[in-house]
């Protein structure tokens, strides 16, 4: 169960929202606002882990040479705050979140240990495939070398270059008329230029000295070993070597002399697990090859056996791999499962196509991590989405008991977040993760840091009661963890009201068993009757008269009744976007 927090925003009390604003104009939030208060409110739902994102330090606007810190270029910067995913220094943390900036990593390791005491664990984002332009350590322990250092900078590729490079042509600043770096503010440093000679490709892989405007120009790309052409200057994994435990993936990597980038990025992540973090978000894993991750999240695995290793992969021909040979441990499932349940919300998509999409991942579907948000989605009521947060409940319901996937959800879900400050670079949407901003919905529950949603209206009170209720029965009931029995197919044009906006199935395990029916229609539907067939009435040993527990909701217990051929039948009135959770 995993809590995706935004660190900045989390804890900004500052409602002032000015586009574009600095961090005085609008706030900042810290280490120290993860209280054991509000460690304790996020443990209470449900949480075994907390991806802090946005901690490795970032290339930002605001000014922080008095510690120490060189002054990074808006010009390749996105938003006053910047990207969390233009990371400056690996070896220590963003200075907006400390107290004290000279004493950030030691805040930092605070934040760690108080997440422990709560019994959840810490993961934070690695982005293998791009490093800030302007990438300077100052952390860095002794004898580690910055990327780019030592790169031979006279030629495009070299195994062991950091970077690839466009040969004797400087980089220029992308052009477009219509954007400043700053919207309407100056800066004495955003004048449309940025000194590097030569220039790097850019980290989406644009090879010209001057990106465009769309590219990830904040950003270079890193060389694993793969020439321009795509042939790759390192071994590869031996066929059917894939299924080997991590243990063997470690011991083939061992002793080979590999590129440059791959011994700094396992430094790199050895580094943070003696800190005492516990897994890491990986961010676009698909654009670093998979031999990597071999040799990456092998040594993890030597090092923290339990260590939780999230990719970002969007290739659907590509998940096994990165999941078998990569030795991730799970993936976002965002083109099947997420894209389809959207289409289902917005009201143009079927339960069928849903159910098809979850059969196709059928083989690794534990290891599909679920959501319906987070910092690259838009908010469910954000008009652009689904316009109200009430529609993302029975998809919820869906994402979190349909399989042993884990499942994730994004600050401020909980309380209706819709996305809609307009402050600075990007649009809205998606809650801003390049400017500094408050998040209202969330800060209503946040409360000035008493974390007791004292500000919530009624409405927002109820959806975080419901996620809280939710996730918690994710979290424990053990059925979560057995089999899935659709009920669906038979259910479809039958009596009884049930359609492509109702989806029933059963997870059972052991003496554990759960009946979920969740209602995706804007219309109460009542009678519902849903139909168990007699071959799975036999296979889970129900009888008539058997009582249904109502786990969501209380006060809604039913009873199974007999159906047709041997089967029993559930009736019950599901009023808009209503879900109901039993226990036989």
């Amino acid at each position: 169960m995993v809590y995706q927090v935004f660190t900045r925003l989390f804890g900004n009390t500052n409602t002032t929202n000015k586009p574009w604003g600095t961090i005085r104009d609008n706030g900042v939030g810290k280490f120290e606002d993860f209280t054991d208060t509000a460690l304790d409110e996020i443990a209470q739902m449900g949480v075994s882990h907390i991806w802090y994102t946005g901690v490795p330090h970032h290339a930002l606007v605001t000014d922080y040479t008095a510690y120490g810190i060189s002054q990074d270029d808006p010009d390749v910067i996105k938003g006053r705050a910047g990207s969390p995913y233009a990371v400056k220094d690996y070896y220590n943390v963003n200075p907006d979140l400390a107290v004290d900036p000279a004493n950030r990593l030691a805040e930092f390791e605070a934040l760690i240990a108080r997440t422990h005491a709560h019994g959840m664990k810490v993961i934070i984002d690695i982005v293998p495939n791009h490093v800030a332009r302007h990438y300077e350590s100052l952390s860095a322990p002794q004898g580690v070398s910055d990327f780019g250092e030592t790169d031979d900078t006279s030629v495009t590729y070299a195994r062991d270059n950091n970077f690839y490079y466009v040969v004797d042509e400087p980089f220029r600043v992308p052009v477009d008329e219509s954007y400043s770096p700053l919207g309407p503010y100056s800066h004495p440093l955003a004048d449309g230029e940025f000194e590097e000679v030569p220039a790097k490709w850019t980290g989406n892989g644009a090879r010209a000295a001057q990106p465009a405007m769309h590219d990830w120009y904040e950003t270079v790309k890193v060389n694993y070993g793969v020439r321009p052409d795509g042939s790759h200057d390192f071994p590869s994994l031996p066929d059917g070597f894939a299924q080997q435990p991590a243990a063997a993936h470690a011991a083939f990597w061992q002793g080979k002399d590999l590129p440059d980038s791959w011994y700094k990025f396992r430094d790199i992540a050895h580094y943070w697990l003696d800190k005492g973090v516990d897994g890491f978000r990986f961010d676009m894993a698909e654009m670093v090859p998979v031999e990597f991750w071999s040799f990456l999240n092998s040594s993890i695995k030597m090092k923290n056996p339990d260590a939780f290793l999230l990719a970002e992969v969007y290739q659907p021909d590509k998940y096994r791999a990165y999941l078998h040979a990569g030795k991730m441990d799970y993936l976002y499932d965002k083109v099947g499962f997420y894209d389809t349940l959207k289409t289902i919300m917005q009201g143009t998509g079927t339960v069928s196509a849903l159910l098809d999409v979850h059969q196709q991942v059928s083989d690794i579907a534990p290891s599909m991590l679920h959501f319906l948000e987070n910092h690259d989605e838009q908010r469910i009521a954000s008009p652009a989405f689904a316009g109200d947060a009430m529609k993302g409940k029975p998809a919820m319901v869906v994402s979190a008991l349909i399989s042993a996937s884990p499942i994730m959800y994004y600050f401020g879900q909980e309380v209706g977040e819709d996305g809609s400050e307009e402050t600075g670079f990007g649009d809205p949407t998606r809650t801003t993760i390049f400017d500094y901003a408050g998040v209202p919905a969330h800060q209503r529950w946040v409360n000035e840091g008493a974390f007791d949603g004292g500000q919530l209206s009624g409405e927002e009170r109820q959806l975080r009661h419901f996620y809280k209720s939710l996730l918690n029965i994710a979290a424990s009931s053990p059925a979560v963890n057995g089999a899935m029995i659709s009920l669906h197919q038979e259910n479809l044009g039958a009596s009884g009201n049930y359609s492509q906006q109702q989806l029933a199935f059963i997870r059972h395990n052991g003496d554990s068993r759960l009946l979920v029916i969740t209602n995706f229609a804007e219309d109460a539907v009542a009678p519902l009757t849903v139909n168990i067939p007699a071959q799975t009435v036999s296979k889970l040993g129900l009888k008539q008269g058997m009582p249904l527990r109502a786990k969501l909701t209380s006060g809604q217990d039913a009873e199974l009744t007999r159906g047709a051929d041997g089967g029993l039948k559930v009736q019950l009135d599901l009023s808009v976007l209503e879900s109901r959770v039993y226990a036989f």
